[in-house]
């Protein structure tokens, strides 16, 4: 707990990662690791054909996947950056200490990547005469695309587990987790099959409605779709097979989250009928494309963007209590560290706080500064997924009872075991429920050290 703590009460750290990770895996999955091949191989098949329109379709499609991977998910990139390493500087820096290498490799590949798609597109007109080595151009951005995710879904899948690494601690027992290769097997897929919906949305605009191009293009693109499919699902099916016990049972709170858990039925049924839908889409377009409505194809298109951020979500949440499995918890502390904590207090062990043991003078104090260390990685005060809003469904209306609460705290992860436990002593939890109870009065959110600033004087001696 060397770090002052980063809180958003308004939107919560939580969601302010989700927002920027899921935006980032829609463009990066579609436009970037699928839609890369999808149009060479397009470039490809217009060369072949020696019909210049399937060229011009492929340029426009590469045109948005340039303009929307070189703005968007660029930033969203480094986004995901930044907001990790406030939020949780704990995690960041474990998973930079076991993946250096990998992520120096990446930087590189990434670099690449960019200049390659600079070249690919820029150089698509001037090299008309020379398509053999364009088209290596296309194959070879494909590649380094692919290669990006291949370094982070191997974090990816350490986070969730990681397997042997726990006893082995090296990077290659790092890498090749129990989920690394059922979780590429299923992503890679998954991304080709994105690209094939976005493109099938984009060809009715990039192509006249009297030209046979439009349902050729119709038919290719539900073609590559279909090719595709199933690989993910025999991906899905190993990906799923491999995910920890625990991991599966959280699933009915992911999807549905915790207010909605009862339709968890309801929810998994709207998502395979997506699936279905989306399916049936392709085979259509694949089998009678002069058939299919206009308006159809933007189902598979806005269902494609649903589902990737529905899976996204879902990883994110299923994996908790654990931040990396097995190894830190959701709020950034170590398993291993919370015997310590247990005993001594986390307040004695934070640097940046200006208290360091709780009494009956600061025990308000004291309370707000353990929700802080303990709670804002995932909770608000006030604000989204709010601490008193979960303890006002489970009491109710009436007066809070502090030994209740302080019990609850101290036994929440029994009841609910996606959270982790209580890491400070009972006395820190006591003084936890009284700042929760006089919160819920009060109604103040709580503020990070980003607007309070930070005590250095009280961060010097805690150091020392």
């Amino acid at each position: 707990m060397d770090f002052p703590i980063f809180h958003l009460d308004f939107l919560g750290n939580r969601m302010l990662i989700a927002m920027i990770a899921v935006l980032h895996v829609v463009i990066n999955h579609s436009l970037a690791v699928g839609a890369m091949p999808l149009v060479a191989a397009m470039e490809w098949w217009g060369h072949k054909k020696d019909d210049q329109r399937w060229d011009r379709l492929a340029y426009r499609i590469l045109t948005v996947c340039f303009v929307l991977t070189t703005t968007v998910g660029a930033l969203t990139g480094v986004g995901i950056w930044l907001s990790t390493s406030l939020v949780n500087p704990y995690a960041i820096g474990s998973l930079i200490r076991v993946f250096f290498w990998a992520w120096f490799i990446e930087w590189l590949v990434f670099v690449a990547e960019v200049l390659c798609i600079m070249v690919y597109y820029l150089t698509w007109k001037r090299l008309a005469d020379r398509k053999r080595l364009h088209i290596g151009i296309g194959i070879t951005l494909a590649i380094f695309s692919w290669v990006t995710m291949v370094i982070i879904t191997a974090i990816l899948g350490f986070m969730m587990d990681p397997g042997s690494w726990m006893s082995e601690e090296s990077f290659v027992a790092g890498v090749f987790n129990p989920i690394y290769l059922p979780q590429l097997a299923f992503r890679t897929p998954v991304a080709m099959i994105a690209a094939g919906c976005l493109a099938l949305f984009l060809a009715f605009f990039f192509t006249r409605s009297d030209s046979d191009l439009r349902w050729a293009a119709v038919r290719w693109l539900s073609l590559w779709g279909l090719i595709w499919l199933p690989f993910a699902v025999a991906g899905s099916l190993w990906y799923w097979r491999v995910i920890p016990a625990f991991m599966r049972d959280n699933v009915p709170i992911a999807i549905g989250t915790q207010r909605f858990t009862a339709w968890y039925d309801q929810l998994l049924t709207v998502l395979t009928v997506m699936v279905v839908v989306v399916f049936l889409v392709a085979l259509i377009g694949a089998l009678l494309p002069r058939r299919l409505p206009r308006a159809a194809l933007l189902v598979p298109f806005v269902a494609v963007i649903f589902l990737l951020g529905s899976f996204e979500r879902v990883r994110e949440f299923i994996r908790k209590p654990y931040i990396i499995g097995d190894y830190m918890y959701a709020n950034g502390l170590r398993v291993d560290d919370y015997p310590l904590f247990k005993e001594e207090g986390v307040l004695r062990h934070a640097t940046y706080t200006s208290v360091r043991e709780v009494t009956e003078d600061n025990r308000l104090e004291a309370g707000a500064e353990i929700f802080r260390l303990t709670c804002t990685r995932c909770h608000t005060a006030t604000g989204v997924n709010a601490v008193p809003d979960r303890l006002r469904a489970m009491y109710g209306g009436g007066s809070w009872d502090r030994d209740t609460v302080k019990y609850y705290l101290l036994g929440m992860h029994t009841a609910r075991p996606f959270m982790p436990p209580f890491p400070g002593t009972e006395v820190e939890a006591g003084a936890l429920s009284d700042y929760l109870i006089e919160l819920r009065r009060t109604g103040r959110p709580s503020i990070g050290a980003q607007d309070s600033g930070v005590d250095t004087a009280a961060a010097a001696e805690g150091g020392a």
